[in-house]
Order: structure tokens, then sequence, then C-alpha cells
């Protein structure tokens, strides 16, 4: 039964994310719901590979800090349905704020693959990326998807290199709306709600939402898309209306085309990004040198 639960709360955030990643996750849970059991291969095959959750890495003076799967403010919830990994924006926000005040830092890179999550503490983390402006170089490698919530963030970086076979985008904010009555009915479960204030339980997921509940909910997923859009015309320094008209609609645009409209600044791989600062496998002999020394630090600290 916790699937219904968890089904409910997930129905009831709103969503900066690709739809087709979100419907896969609100199957999932409706058949979980449905006493429907999975073994974890069929989970990790039908919502996705388990990814490594936000770490940050050193690259000679570059610290490079993971974007992976789905994002959540605090991960608690989407972690065991999204494969075991995700990005949680309170920690990915601390980890960014660490390097950003290392003065041994001397540019960030922002390792993105992601199809996008919770709108809650997206725009946080974003203003987090911001305030890199003037302090040090902060720069979005999407390898190889920065799709919505993921995109909000990393367009306030100083510059956005996609991947050859990379895209981003997907610039929209939804919500579901499921009605669980029946499955309740199924496993012998009938709700009473119980409250105090007149919209207090209009959202509720045992029934369909009334005309005025829907709209309600229609002008926060406007509220939100117009705060995604003013934040990624700020990062992008374009007009909010470049954003809501050229910027994809909602759909996500590959590489060399986000590059041709102003959504991204070049298509790169990582590598090259590295090498562009110094640091990978293209660096200077004395700046490989040092790297290996402090792998083998840290293999030692192991």
């Amino acid at each position: 039964m916790k699937y219904i639960h968890i089904l409910a709360a997930v129905a009831s955030e709103y969503w900066a994310m690709q739809p087709e990643k979100m419907h896969a996750v609100i199957e999932f849970l409706a058949t979980q719901a449905a006493d429907i059991k999975f073994t974890a291969e069929e989970i990790e095959a039908r919502i996705a590979p388990q990814t490594a959750k936000a770490v940050a890495r050193r690259e000679g003076a570059v610290a490079v800090v993971s974007m992976r799967g789905v994002i959540s403010n605090r991960m608690n919830m989407m972690g065991n349905i999204s494969g075991g990994g995700g990005t949680s924006t309170e920690q990915f926000g601390q980890q960014l704020l660490q390097v950003r005040d290392d003065d041994s830092v001397k540019a960030v890179i922002v390792d993105t693959d992601s199809p996008g999550g919770a709108v809650s503490g997206t725009d946080e983390a974003a203003e987090i990326i911001a305030s890199f402006k003037g302090i040090k170089p902060i720069v979005a490698q999407v390898n190889s998807t920065a799709a919505s919530a993921a995109y909000w963030m990393v367009s306030n970086a100083d510059e956005i290199v996609v991947t050859p076979s990379g895209w981003v985008g997907s610039i929209g904010v939804y919500s579901e709306h499921d009605n669980i009555r029946l499955a309740l009915e199924k496993a012998g479960i009938e709700k009473t709600l119980i409250s105090a204030g007149p919209f207090k339980t209009e959202a509720n997921p045992f029934g369909p939402l009334s005309e005025e509940a829907l709209s309600y909910r229609q002008a926060q997923i406007d509220a939100f898309y117009g705060m995604f859009v003013d934040r990624v015309a700020r990062g992008r320094n374009v007009s909010s209306e470049t954003v809501r008209e050229t910027f994809g609609k909602g759909r996500m645009v590959l590489a060399k085309d986000a590059v041709s409209l102003g959504m991204a600044d070049r298509v790169g791989t990582m590598q090259e990004t590295l090498q562009r600062f110094g640091a990978g496998a293209g660096a200077p002999p004395e700046r490989k040198r040092a790297m290996a020394t402090e792998r083998m630090k840290r293999a030692a600290a192991l």
C-alpha cells in the first residue's frame, strides 16, 4: 500500500521534467499500487539505469560537480523509484557553494545528464549557479541531456556545452492528478476525509478534481512556468518572449540547433571542455603529474 501514498505525493507535485520520463514513473507506481510486483532488474529497465548521486571530483584546479538522474529537493521520495540515483538540489547547491568559495578551485564544470524533476528547490539551485558570475567560471557540460529542471539550472552557467549527440530544453511545467479511488476499492479500502478549511482537501486523489481545483492548479503551473522562463532569459541574456517562442516551446532541441538558437554556446565533449581548462587527458605534462599525485593520495586515503 505504500505505493498508493507515494503515487499521491508524486501526483500532487509540480514537475519540470521530460513528460515521457514522468509517465514512466507514474505508470510504474500505479502498477505497483495495483499489487503487480517487479524485480529490481525490471524496475531499472522501466524507470532508468542507476545513476550516481551528485558528487564533486577534482581535475587539477577544476572541480566537476555531477547532476545526474531525476532531480528532487531532497530525493527521499524519488530515490527508490528512479534506480537508486538522482540529484538532490539541496546537496547539489551545497556542493556548488563549497567549490565556489574554495580558492584552490579555479573553475567549475557541471556534468549534466538529467531528464529534470521537481520544481521545488530548482530555482534556488539556479540562483547559486548564477552567483558564480564575477567569482570564477562555471560551465555546464551536457552529457547528454539537460531537460526541464536541469536546463532551468544550467542555463545560468557562464557557458553551456552540449556533447554532439546531446540535447537540451523541455522548458515547461506540469502536474498530474490521478484518481486512485478504484485502486483503493480493489484493495478493500474506503477513505473518509475529515478536514477544516474550504479548499484543504480539494486536490485529494480519491476522486476527480473540481473545476475550481483545476483552475487553481493551472494558475500555479503558469506561475512556475513564468519563473522558469524568466530565469532562463536572465541566464541566456535574452528576453522572456524569446525563450517562450524560440527555445523549443517544451520540446527538446539537439546540440547544433540549440547553439544556433542561443540555448547553448558550443558543441563539445567533456574531454574537450576539460582540456580547455588545462585538465583531463590533454592537459600539459606538469598538470598531468599534479593530477596523478592527487589521485594517488585519494587512493591511499581510501
